[in-house]
This record gives structure tokens, C-alpha cells and sequence, in this order.
């Protein structure tokens, strides 16, 4: 039995109850968890804005210490320090074979299949990690080890925000030395695309939030320019970048009106990456005169366009480089019990990023 935080139902509060989680399978690993990251996903499956099966436990951005692995398991052993990887790539499906591992056909196979048990009801597990809990069982292709100089606290956030903004800088949008980014959105992602826009050598990395002190993490993470939320922002952007707009501009909100910003704050033959995730009733639109007049591009991002088999190592290393803040960008540690306070403060806006540790 391990404690967990359980979603009964969409929309309800989640519950911290004792679950029975067995024995890892062949081809599994059993993990116990030392943090997981309180992601906008798991809101979004709490709130029905994603599908998942439920009841069922939620966290995916996760890190720990492998308790225990199943037959034919040869990756992983008791005590290794891993992260979790909630979109493990299955490498045999037609997106692996053509390089896209990111858009893996059975990445999210796991999230379909109960994997525990409360009171002798199936549990699933939330984006095929189930992290709001003491410990978990995963495919070992969804952990990978964690280099000694990274606390695992800071390792959780590697497995979706940091890799997912980073990774939309360098894999989705490819960013080049000297060009200017505009950054919308400042949580744990947007915050992680600053730090991968000064990574890639950016000019000018404009950060926009309507919290100050989101603003204020930014340039100490690399920003060289803020603005607060609610100005005119293409006008805005341009008097920064001779007028033209930003060569760049990341979304990390995913609503229609932050879209359409961002978009239109995007230069002339500039790329707009659409890194938040939006529901279905967000429409933008476009007219057919200025998608031709201005050029742009408009892509969206899934995961940062990550391989995690070399794209996770690569990050781990620059954090235990000093290349990357991952400390700075935990805002709050809370317990299992904290979680639901957690997706309030994330409504509101509130803080970088809150961080499950599951004794606390």
C-alpha cells in the first residue's frame, strides 16, 4: 500500500488514499518518488480539458529512486536516480521511424491501462506516470538516469516543463544566435524557454506576464526585456526590434487572445511556436490576406519536439554544467495534500512552479 493523490472523478478535488500498486511486470519498474511537478496538464486532466480515465492518479513530471524492476529489464536497478519520462517513444511506430519520436503513436498507451487499484476499483495513471504518489510503477523506456549533481527535486521538472521549453526552442524552432524572442507566458515553460533562448545565443528575449515578480525570475533567468500583460504587445515588441517584431515568439499560454498576440507581434517571415496547450473552444483566426502578406509561420510544438533518449540526458548534463536554473523556478513544496491548492494558485497565476514532495 503507498499513499497517492487520487482524482475520483473530473472536476472533483483530489483525495489522498492508500492504493494497492503491485509489483513491477516484466518490462516495468517500480519507482519511489522524491518530487513531482505540479504541471498546467494535470490541471487540464483535472478539469476535463484533457481526456483520462479516471479514477485515476494525476502527475507526470516526476523524479526518483528505483525501488525494484521487473524481468527483462537490463536499463535500470535498485537505487538508480532517475526521471520520469511521461511520453516514452515506443521507436517502432511510423513518427518514430521517420524521426518525429515526439508524435510517438504509443507514447501514451500506459495512460489507458489501469496500473493500480483503490478499494479494488482500477486506477490509471495519468499521462502513464502517476506521480501524486509515494511511489509508482512505469515502462522502463520511461526513466532515464540523473546525473549526481542534480538534486532530484530540480530532475522532476526535466521530465515535461524545462524539457518542453527548452526543447521548443532549440528542437521545434531551432532559434539561432542573435535573433529576438518574444516569450508569452511565464510559468514553469515559459520560463524554461527563456533559459533555452539564452542557450541558443538569442539577441533579445522579451518576456511578457501579468505578475511582477514572473517578470522579475525572467531576467534573472536571461531575459534582457519585460513587459507586463494587457499593453498593446505588437506594438510593444516592435519598438524593441526596429520595428519589424521578434524573429521568434513562443506562446506558453495557449489561449486565443495570447495566440493571436503572439502571432502578430511576430515579424515578417518570423515563426510563431504555439507551446500552451488550449482547449477546444479556443479559436483563432486568421485572415487569408495577412497570412499571405506577412509570411509568417505558425507551428505548434508537442513536447519540445524532444527524443527523451538523448534529448533529457543532454538537458540533465547542462543543469549539472550550471547552464541551467532549475532552482529558481520551484516556487512552493507542498505535500499530496497540497495539490488542489496548487491548481488554484495556477489559475490565479500564482508562482513558477509548485513541486510535490510526497513525506512533506
Amino acid at each position: 500500500m503507498v499513499r497517492a493523490a487520487v482524482l475520483t472523478e473530473t472536476g472533483a478535488p483530489l483525495r489522498v488514499e492508500d492504493i494497492d500498486l503491485p509489483d513491477p511486470g516484466p518490462g516495468q519498474v517500480r519507482v519511489k518518488i522524491a518530487a513531482t511537478g505540479v504541471c498546467h496538464s494535470d490541471l487540464s486532466l483535472a478539469r476535463g480539458t484533457l481526456r483520462q480515465p479516471v479514477p485515476a492518479v494525476l502527475g507526470h513530471e516526476a523524479a526518483g529512486t528505483v525501488v525494484s524492476v521487473g524481468d527483462g529489464v537490463a536499463t535500470a536497478a535498485p537505487g538508480d536516480r532517475v526521471v520520469l519520462c511521461w511520453a516514452p517513444p515506443c521507436g517502432q511506430c511510423w513518427f518514430c521511424a521517420e524521426g518525429e519520436p515526439w508524435l510517438c503513436e504509443h507514447a501514451s498507451d500506459a495512460a489507458a491501462a489501469p496500473y493500480a487499484s483503490l478499494g479494488g476499483q482500477d486506477l490509471y495513471p495519468g499521462l502513464s506516470t502517476a506521480g501524486f504518489a509515494e511511489e509508482t510503477v512505469v515502462s522502463a523506456r520511461a526513466v532515464l538516469p540523473v546525473p549526481d549533481g542534480v538534486p532530484l527535486e530540480q530532475a522532476a521538472l526535466v521530465g515535461c516543463a524545462v524539457m518542453t521549453g527548452v526543447g521548443a526552442v532549440l528542437n521545434t524552432a531551432k532559434v539561432r544566435a542573435g535573433q529576438s524572442v518574444l516569450v508569452v507566458g511565464l510559468g514553469g515553460v515559459g520560463l524554461s524557454v527563456v533559459q533555452g533562448a539564452r542557450l541558443a545565443g538569442a539577441g533579445r528575449i522579451i518576456a511578457v506576464d501579468r505578475s511582477p515578480e514572473k517578470l522579475a525570475l525572467a531576467q534573472t533567468m536571461g531575459a534582457t526585456d519585460v513587459l507586463e500583460a494587457g499593453g498593446e504587445l505588437a506594438k510593444q515588441v516592435r519598438a524593441l526590434t526596429d520595428r519589424r517584431g521578434a524573429d521568434h515568439a513562443f506562446d506558453c499560454v495557449g489561449l486565443a487572445d495570447t495566440i493571436r498576440g503572439s502571432w502578430s507581434a511576430t515579424r515578417r517571415g518570423g515563426t510563431t511556436t504555439i507551446v500552451g496547450i488550449g482547449g477546444k473552444e479556443q479559436q483563432v483566426t486568421f485572415s487569408a490576406l495577412e497570412l499571405f502578406h506577412f509570411a509568417r509561420t505558425i507551428q505548434g510544438c508537442v513536447y519540445g519536439s524532444t527524443d527523451p533518449f538523448t534529448d533529457i540526458p543532454t538537458v540533465l548534463a547542462y543543469a549539472a554544467e550550471g547552464r541551467l536554473d532549475l532552482g529558481s523556478l520551484i516556487s512552493t513544496r507542498i505535500g499530496l495534500d497540497g495539490i488542489d491548492g496548487a491548481f488554484a494558485a495556477m489559475e490565479k497565476g500564482l508562482g513558477a512552479r509548485a513541486v510535490v514532495i510526497p513525506g512533506a
